[in-house]
């Protein structure tokens, strides 16, 4: 797996930020049964340049905690059999991995929104990748079957690398 961070500034955390997003992005390939080696890239940036991320590519004109940039169309969630390695032009043809997409988050919201919910940044953060890296697996939660399916695969993954509220 090849995860691509970038940051914008100084970032506030007092963990590894490599370390927790890699050990997040592990889990939820292992836990959708992801057969490919994967590349991702994460950006942490902040409030403002999300907020103008957020207008360009959804339309709405606020800052968000995440945004998530899948690379494939699932037909059905977390169903990697829509592969054909053949033909697919998303895999990187240098390194042959799977390019699932780009997470960004704010590290404004992961402060904001780990006092606001009681618990530390780290698990803010590990939750936001957790998140994130379903949509880049064509998962959603935009009914309530849908958030329902999300929530309790985002509750399995963050007891299983133990970083809970």
């Amino acid at each position: 797996m090849s995860l691509f961070i970038e940051t914008e500034g100084k970032e506030e955390f007092d963990f590894d930020i490599r370390e927790i997003a890699e050990l997040v992005v592990n889990a939820v390939l292992e836990h959708e049964k992801c057969p490919y080696e994967t590349e991702i890239s994460l950006l942490l940036t902040h409030n403002d340049e999300i907020h103008e991320m957020n207008l360009e590519h959804r339309g709405i004109d606020r800052a968000t905690d995440v945004l998530s940039f899948p690379m494939l169309d699932f037909d059905h969630p977390g169903d990697f059999s829509i592969i054909d390695e053949e033909t697919a032009d998303v895999f990187d043809p240098e390194s042959g991995e799977l390019m699932l997409g780009d997470i960004v988050i704010s590290v404004d919201k992961v402060l904001e929104q780990a006092q606001e919910y009681g618990h530390s940044p780290k698990r803010e953060y590990a939750f936001l990748i957790a998140h994130s890296m379903l949509h880049l697996c064509g998962y959603d939660h935009m009914d309530d079957e849908e958030r329902k399916v999300m929530e309790e695969k985002q509750r399995a993954i963050m007891e299983k690398i133990n970083i809970l509220r």
